[in-house]
């Protein structure tokens, strides 16, 4: 990764790109420390808001510091995200949206604002929830001693906050290099790794510093392993004549990655899974006897029904959001329209058929492998007795790995199209 970057900061154009994408992730990280207006800052700085708690902490991680800090950026992007999701899904069940994903970049640009729109009703419901959320005495009244118009404020400068993040990602995606809300998120993330490992380092012995240290190497160099691996299906062309022309047959193969669906179906059970202990605060506080309070409290992380409820949905989701991603009977049919098959399997039916087969089993190892490691942080952490241990591994590990992975990835095709620019202007 060094290397490529040092490579591409000699290329003018790469090198404006990259301090382009570095200034907006500053910008971004400059607006996580910008306050809300009518908080209480005596309060939130007496640890109102206590990252090990099972909301703050969730959120915490994904906006780098600004809901606990009660910012401008508090919400982060987790709006856009939730937006993108549900409008992906949508289009798959809708025939209108599905019609607009055929028409090309014109259809994708609707999709596009529809996301927008939708991102901006979220973010708005959200913003409400959060100030009356906040306004109770369970955080120690944060903004106990905010008014009206205070309250206002805090719901307008947190739905924009979260356009402009929405607006910074797309900036770097057009303008800079890599997915510009991938790397917010990892950005964010990154952010809190110096305070994890300072709490480490405080409160953690020798032995306990090397263990963590080698699981965190094995989970990076399993997580590097399983993004990366795929299963290639053979394809072979038969020979054709096309109008006047005979197209050459020829092999290849078909990538079927083993982790096709990402860290969404991770997000999708993280935000299913809160939402019983949100309620439970809403709706019960801290009552015992209110039937909101105690299925809150049996859904509590890192409870073991929490756990398991946790690794389940997360492997029907990855099931889910796959079968989304990849549709067998139509890469069948476009194999066969194509002239490809699938060597010892007929074209058509059976084709997809085998390809429904191989993904499912694929498929099955990506889910078990996202749940362990989504899991593991919650395991370790009360067996080592360090809260911190679960900023070193787990879902956030995933989303680093990942996204810097895509990045490099990206630079170097960048590079290559740039050396081919230039062996063209030499053979001229």
């Amino acid at each position: 990764m060094l290397e490529a970057l040092a490579n591409a900061w000699r290329v003018p154009d790469l090198r404006q790109k990259l301090l382009f994408t570095a200034a907006i992730i500053a910008l971004y990280r400059l607006g996580s420390y910008v306050p809300l207006p009518g908080v209480n800052r005596e309060v939130l700085a007496g640890g109102a808001l206590d990252t090990q708690n099972a909301i703050t902490g969730l959120f915490g991680i994904f906006t780098g510091g600004a809901f606990t800090r009660l910012s401008v950026f508090a919400l982060g992007i987790m709006p856009y995200i939730t937006a993108a999701i549900v409008m992906q899904l949508m289009t798959v069940a809708i025939p209108r949206l599905q019609q607009l994903a055929r028409e090309g970049d014109t259809g994708q640009q609707k999709i596009t604002q529809y996301t927008r729109y939708f991102t901006l009703a979220l973010a708005f419901i959200q913003s409400i929830a959060m100030a009356l959320f906040f306004r109770s005495g369970q955080f120690g009244g944060v903004l106990a001693g905010a008014t009206a118009v205070d309250i206002f404020l805090i719901i307008v400068t947190l739905t924009t906050g979260v356009m402009l993040i929405m607006w910074m990602g797309e900036q770097i995606s057009q303008r800079g290099l890599g997915n510009g809300i991938s790397l917010i998120i990892t950005a964010s993330i990154i952010s809190q790794a110096p305070s994890a490992i300072q709490l480490l380092l405080q409160d953690g012995n020798a032995l306990t510093i090397v263990i963590l240290t080698i699981l965190a190497v094995i989970i990076v160099a399993a997580i590097v392993f399983v993004n990366e691996g795929q299963r290639r299906i053979p394809i072979t062309y038969a020979r054709r004549q096309v109008g006047r022309r005979m197209s050459q047959g020829g092999s290849t193969y078909l990538p079927l990655k083993v982790n096709m669906a990402g860290v969404i179906p991770i997000i999708f059970a993280s935000s299913l899974l809160i939402f019983p202990v949100v309620l439970g605060q809403f709706a019960g506080g801290g009552a015992q006897e209110s039937l909101v309070s105690q299925v809150a409290q049996f859904f509590a992380p890192p409870s073991f029904p929490w756990l398991v409820m946790y690794a389940f949905l997360i492997i029907m989701f990855t099931y889910f959001y796959t079968a989304v991603q990849f549709n067998p009977v139509e890469h069948a049919e476009n194999l066969k329209k194509s002239g490809g098959y699938v060597p010892g399997y007929r074209p058509g039916r059976p084709t997809a058929e085998y390809l429904n087969l191989v993904l499912t089993r694929i498929t099955l190892f990506g889910a078990i492998f996202l749940a362990s490691v989504a899991v593991l942080p919650y395991l370790i952490t009360p067996l080592m007795n360090l809260p911190s241990s679960i900023y070193l591994g787990g879902t956030s590990m995933l989303i680093v790995v990942g996204v810097s992975l895509d990045f490099v990835r990206q630079l170097e095709s960048q590079l290559m199209m740039r050396n081919y620019e230039g062996f063209l202007r030499k053979g001229k």
